[in-house]
């Protein structure tokens, strides 16, 4: 296992967002989480990067990880994207993807892998172009190449696929399985689209109000009953 969740809890004053929950990531697999709005997806993402404290244990490729600050979460290899693209506006791509080498990767800035990442996202004709710029898809493509830069050995996901047509999610679903099976990185991915997850990961954790509801593979997770009632609805189980 490369990443462990033991009987982790995370409250905000009387709300508690994650609640109990333990799980753990094969080393090398694409691993989905999903669950309705506000069962706490982002806020374990939170938890694993160290951006809040928590009770419980979390262990990275055979490591405690608990209670370390974001910047040495990144350092052990734990590279994350965000839900909405967080970019530097006024940054070419390049420097853009830099700053993720010079500030997370061991070692410091490898202008080789910089030219490597833009290459392998797609965006080496957009190298010099502000990042402000660039369309949606661009965005999403240069947060994931500002967290490859930093040499992961896991590539955390936040709804990569949200806000995107079609042919853009068929784009991104490529890259995350280049990524997974030509770089070797292990991936977690949230998301909302139930086809999206059952093409692509092995393993998918269902949660709501920040408990475990199921955890299997994806195709006996959506036709699981729990499932269907707290997250799919009954239009999926007529086979709508």
């Amino acid at each position: 296992m490369i990443l462990k969740a033991f009987n982790v809890t995370k409250r905000f004053g009387s709300l508690t967002a994650v609640d109990n929950l333990s799980f753990e990531v094969q080393k090398g697999q694409i691993y989905g989480i999903a669950g309705p709005n506000g069962a706490g997806k982002s806020t374990v993402y939170n938890l694993i990067t160290g951006f809040y404290p928590y009770e419980g244990k979390i262990e990275f490729d055979g490591r405690d990880i608990t209670g370390l600050p974001p910047y040495r979460i990144a350092k052990v290899g734990i590279a994350r994207t965000f839900q909405i693209p967080q970019t530097f506006p006024s940054l070419s791509v390049q420097r853009s993807i830099s700053v993720g080498s010079r500030f997370g990767a061991p070692g410091g800035l490898d202008p080789a892998h910089v030219n490597e990442i833009l290459r392998f996202v797609g965006l080496e004709e957009e190298r010099y172009q502000k990042t402000g710029l660039l369309n949606l898809l661009g965005k999403k493509k240069l947060m994931i190449g500002a967290a490859l830069a930093t040499k992961p050995k896991i590539l955390m996901l936040d709804e990569p696929m949200a806000g995107c047509n079609a042919t853009e999610i068929k784009s991104l679903m490529d890259l995350i399985r280049k990524i997974n099976q030509d770089l070797g990185i292990t991936v977690v991915i949230i998301e909302h689209f139930m086809k999206v997850l059952t093409e692509l990961t092995e393993n998918l954790l269902i949660i709501e109000s920040g408990r475990m509801v199921c955890c299997d593979e994806p195709v006996k997770v959506a036709n699981d009953p729990k499932v269907i009632e707290c997250y799919l609805g009954e239009d999926h189980a007529g086979g709508k």
